[in-house]
C-alpha cells in the first residue's frame, strides 16, 4: 500500500499516527466495509491541504465509520474541472478496473473529487450501478439516504458555480492580454523566452532557437524537405530528439516569428496560429522579430511549393496497422509512403530509422492481407469473452466474471474490418516483425512476416466494457 507520494512530506508524527491507525484497522472484522481514499490537488501551495493531511484525515474518518482502507488513489497536479474522476491516472484505474475491491469512496471535500455537476451525476449513476457509496469528510454526503443525495447535488451546483467564476476570470484576463502590446500571460511561441524589462515581463529572442529557425529557412529556400531538416536539427542538437516533421512545420509557419501576437486557429482540422489584429486592423507587435515580414513570406512560399509537390496523405492515417507492423532491423513502425513518377502514384512500406526507410515493400495491401491471414490463423477461433460486474451474494464479494458472447474473434473482426482487428492487436500487444531481403536481379525485396503473440494474449483479449465510454 502506498505510504507517500511525490510532493508529499511525511513527518515523524505523521508516520506514527499512520501506524496507529493501521493497527486499529487490523482489529476490524473481516467483513468490514472497504474504503478507497481519493486524494487530489491541482497545485500544492501554502493555502491548500497537503496530500499527507488529506490522507490522514480520511483515515481518521474511515476509523470513525469502521471502514477498512484498501487503497489510496493519489492524483496530484490534476484539475478536477478538466479531468473527470474516471480519466485520472490512479482513481480512474480503480473505477474502471478495480471496482470489486472497495465499497465506499472517501474524499476530503467534494471539490477535491469533482467540480462539474455533469461529472457528479455520472459518479452517482456509477455508484448506483456498482453498489458503492460516496463519503466526504467536510460535506454532509451519504448516497444511502435521500437527504444525503440531495446534499450532494446542492453542493455540486455551488462547486460548479465557483469553477465557472474562476474560468470567467481567467478568460477575461486572456481577452484583455490578447489586445495589449506587452506580454502579460501565457507561454511564448517557439523562438522566444520571457524576460524582465523595466520591471515588466517582456519577450526576448532565444538565440539557439533563432539560429535553428534561420537555418531551416535557408534549407527550405533550397528545396530541402521538412523531414530532412528535422533529422539534421536533431543531430545538431539545435532542436530536441522528439522533434517531428509536423512540429517543425508548425513552428516555421507561425506568424509569431515576426514578433506579432497570435492565437490558435481551430478551423480546418490542423493546428495553426493566426495573427491577432488590433483596433485599427493591424497586427499587434509584442516582441522583436526573428524574421522580417519579407523573410517570413518567402519562407511560406517555399514551404507551399514543397507541399504542392507531395502526394495527398491517406485519410485514414499512414498505415492500417500502425504500431503492429515493426521493422526487424530498426524496431520502428512500418508506414505507407507515396511517391509520384511519370504522373503515377506509387505506395510502399518503409520504416523510420533504416537508411532511406530501408528496402521499400511496394505492395502494402499484400502485406496487410498476409498479416490478416496470420492473425486469423493464430487468434481467429478464440471465443470473445466480455468482462461483466457481478454483485456479491451473502457469502461472496463483488467480482468480475467473464461471459462468452457467442462469437469468435474471426466473426467480430469480419464485421468490424481491419480497423477493429488493428485496434485489438495494439490493445493486447500483438506485433509482427517485417523482414525485407534484397533479391538479386529483382527490384522489389522479399518480405517475410513473423507474428509475435504474448503468452497471456487470451487474458488480454477479454473485452472490458468501458462504463464511462460515452462520457466526456
Amino acid at each position: 500500500m502506498k505510504v507517500h507520494d511525490v510532493a508529499s512530506k511525511w513527518t515523524v508524527s505523521d508516520l506514527a499516527l499512520l501506524e496507529d491507525l493501521k493497527r486499529e484497522e487490523a482489529l476490524l472484522p473481516e467483513d468490514a466495509p472497504r474504503a478507497l481514499l481519493s486524494i487530489r490537488l491541482s497545485v500544492l501551495t501554502a493555502e491548500t491541504t497537503s496530500p499527507v493531511r488529506q490522507e490522514l484525515d480520511l483515515r481518521l474518518l474511515a476509523r470513525e465509520k469502521k471502514y477498512r482502507v484498501v487503497g489510496v488513489a493519489s492524483d496530484l497536479n490534476v484539475s478536477a474541472t478538466k479531468v473527470p474522476p474516471w480519466k485520472r491516472k490512479e482513481l480512474g484505474d480503480w473505477l474502471n478496473n478495480r471496482a470489486p475491491e472497495f465499497d465506499a469512496l472517501l474524499f476530503w471535500k467534494l471539490d477535491r473529487l469533482i467540480r462539474r455537476t455533469t461529472d457528479l451525476s455520472t459518479m452517482i449513476e456509477w455508484c448506483e450501478q456498482f453498489g458503492k457509496n460516496l463519503v466526504s469528510l467536510n460535506d454532509a454526503i451519504d448516497l444511502s439516504t435521500a437527504v444525503g443525495r440531495s446534499m450532494v447535488t446542492l453542493i455540486g451546483d455551488v462547486t460548479e458555480i465557483e469553477a465557472a467564476n474562476t474560468s470567467t476570470r481567467v478568460a477575461s484576463l486572456w481577452e484583455y492580454a490578447r489586445t495589449r502590446d506587452s506580454w502579460l500571460v501565457g507561454r511564448p511561441a517557439y523562438g522566444y523566452v520571457t524576460t524582465k524589462l523595466d520591471g515588466r515581463t517582456a519577450l526576448a529572442v532565444d538565440p539557439d532557437a533563432s539560429k535553428a529557425l534561420h537555418w531551416s529557412r535557408d534549407m527550405a529556400l533550397r528545396g530541402v524537405s521538412a523531414r530532412r531538416m528535422a533529422l539534421c536539427l536533431i543531430r545538431s542538437g539545435l532542436m530536441s530528439a522528439g522533434l517531428t516533421t509536423s512540429t517543425l512545420l508548425r513552428r516555421l509557419r507561425n506568424p509569431a516569428l515576426m514578433g506579432y501576437r497570435v492565437e490558435e486557429d481551430r478551423q480546418g482540422g490542423r493546428r495553426r496560429s493566426r495573427l491577432v489584429l488590433g483596433k485599427e486592423g493591424k497586427p499587434i507587435r509584442v516582441g522583436p522579430p526573428i524574421f522580417t515580414d519579407e523573410e517570413f513570406e518567402t519562407l511560406q512560399a517555399a514551404l507551399d511549393r514543397r507541399g504542392r509537390s507531395q502526394p495527398t496523405r491517406q485519410a485514414g492515417g499512414a498505415t492500417q496497422f500502425l504500431g503492429v507492423l515493426i521493422c526487424v532491423d530498426c524496431s520502428t513502425s512500418m508506414t505507407v509512403r507515396r511517391t509520384r513518377s511519370n504522373g503515377r502514384s506509387y505506395a510502399y512500406l518503409r520504416c523510420g530509422r533504416c537508411k532511406g526507410g530501408g528496402l521499400g515493400a511496394p505492395n502494402p495491401q499484400g502485406v496487410f492481407d498476409a498479416l490478416v491471414d496470420d492473425v486469423l490463423g493464430a487468434l481467429g477461433n478464440v471465443p470473445v469473452q466480455v468482462r461483466e460486474y457481478a454483485k456479491g451474494a451473502e457469502a461472496t464479494q463483488d467480482r468480475w466474471v467473464l461471459v462468452h458472447n457467442g462469437k469468435t474473434f474471426r466473426e467480430m473482426w469480419e464485421a468490424g474490418g481491419m480497423e477493429a482487428m488493428a485496434e485489438d492487436l495494439r490493445r493486447v500487444g500483438v506485433t509482427c516483425d517485417v523482414t525485407r531481403t534484397k533479391v538479386p536481379g529483382v527490384r522489389a525485396p522479399s518480405v517475410h512476416l513473423r507474428l509475435k503473440v504474448p503468452r497471456e494474449v487470451h487474458d488480454r483479449l477479454v473485452v472490458r466494457t468501458d462504463t464511462f465510454a460515452a462520457k466526456p
